[in-house]
């Protein structure tokens, strides 16, 4: 997977953008557009995930749970 860029997040708003005018989308640019949001969303997941396998709880009883073996 790779990862987000800040130019791809830029042509995500330019797309959505654009939908919103009179003129619309064409068919190519709503399968970019649905490409590239499906890849920010995987990215978002895979970030959050990651920071959720680096935390620990403290349980009420002192024994200490990893999110990350959740």
């Amino acid at each position: 997977m790779e990862a987000i860029t800040q130019k791809d997040i830029e042509r995500i708003n330019e797309l959505y953008h654009k939908s919103q005018t009179a003129q619309g989308l064409t068919e190519s640019e709503r399968t970019e557009q649905q490409e590239l949001r499906m890849a920010y969303i995987q990215a978002v997941r895979a970030n959050l995930r990651g920071t959720l396998e680096n935390i620990d709880i403290q349980n009420a009883d002192g024994s200490i749970t990893s999110l990350g073996k959740r």
